[in-house]
C-alpha cells in the first residue's frame, strides 16, 4: 500500500481471539500500522496483543466502545494518518477486506462503511432488527442512504475526525460519526463484505444499546 493507514482495534475481554486477528492483519499491514486499545479488559487480552509488538493502548477501566474508538482516533490524528480503518475484535470482520477499503479509498474522501448482508438466514434477530432500525434512522437523520449503519468495519478519513465533535461513549457513537459527517458534507461510501456470525459472545444490549441510540438521535436534531 502506497499511504499508511491505521488498523484500530477497540477490544474488551477478547483474549481468546485477538491473537488471530492480529495475525491476519499483519498479512497486509505493518505492525507499527496497528494500534489495539484494551478497554479496560479483565482477562489476558493486554498481554496477548502485547506479544505483537504491535502498539497497545489502555483504559484502566472499562469505558465503552465509543471511548475506546476515541482513544484510538486521537493517536491516529497525532500520528498524523489520512484515514484508518476500524475493526472489530471478535473476528468477524474478514481482514481481506483491508485491500478493498484501501482501493476504494483513492476515490473518497469522507467515509466507508463494511457493509454486511443483512439477512436473518444469516444474522440473530435481534442484530437483523436493531441494524434495520438503526440504518433507517440515521438514513433519515444523516439525509443519505445507510445500509448497514452498525457495521465497526469502517475506513473513516482522518479530516473527517477533524471536522466533527464527537459527544457518545458507547456503541452509539458509530452513528454518531455517520449522522455529523454527512451533514459536514461528506460522503459516505460502503463496500460488501462477508457477514459472519460464528457464535462469539456480543456486549452489545439490544434493548439498552437500541435505547440509547433512539436517545442519541433524538438529541441530534439539535446539534
Amino acid at each position: 500500500m502506497d499511504k499508511k493507514f491505521l488498523i484500530l482495534v477497540p477490544a474488551y475481554n477478547a483474549d481468546s481471539t485477538i491473537a488471530e486477528l492480529i495475525k491476519e492483519v499483519l498479512r497486509f499491514v505493518d505492525k507499527d500500522d496497528i494500534v489495539v486499545v484494551d478497554d479496560g479488559s479483565t482477562d489476558q487480552t493486554f498481554e496477548v496483543a502485547k506479544r505483537f509488538d504491535v502498539v497497545v493502548l489502555r483504559h484502566q477501566k472499562n469505558e465503552g466502545k465509543g471511548e475506546a474508538l476515541k482513544t484510538g482516533f486521537r493517536y491516529a490524528l497525532q500520528k498524523g494518518y489520512p484515514a484508518l480503518i476500524t475493526m472489530d475484535a471478535d473476528l468477524q470482520h474478514d481482514p481481506r477486506s483491508i485491500i478493498e477499503f484501501v482501493r476504494n479509498s483513492e476515490n473518497s474522501s469522507g467515509i466507508i462503511v463494511g457493509t454486511r448482508e443483512i439477512n436473518l438466514k444469516i444474522m440473530p434477530f435481534a442484530r437483523w432488527l436493531t441494524n434495520n432500525l438503526t440504518s433507517a434512522i440515521v438514513s433519515i437523520l444523516s439525509g443519505g442512504s445507510i445500509r448497514d449503519s452498525q457495521s465497526g468495519y469502517r475506513l473513516i478519513s482522518t479530516e473527517v475526525l477533524k471536522s466533527i465533535k464527537l459527544r457518545s461513549k458507547k456503541y452509539d457513537l458509530e452513528s454518531e460519526i455517520l449522522v455529523k459527517a454527512k451533514r459536514k458534507g461528506f460522503k459516505i461510501d460502503r463496500i460488501p463484505i462477508k457477514t459472519i456470525y460464528e457464535g462469539e459472545k456480543s456486549f452489545i444490549n439490544p434493548l439498552i444499546d437500541t435505547g440509547r441510540f433512539i436517545r442519541l438521535m433524538w438529541k441530534s436534531l439539535w446539534w
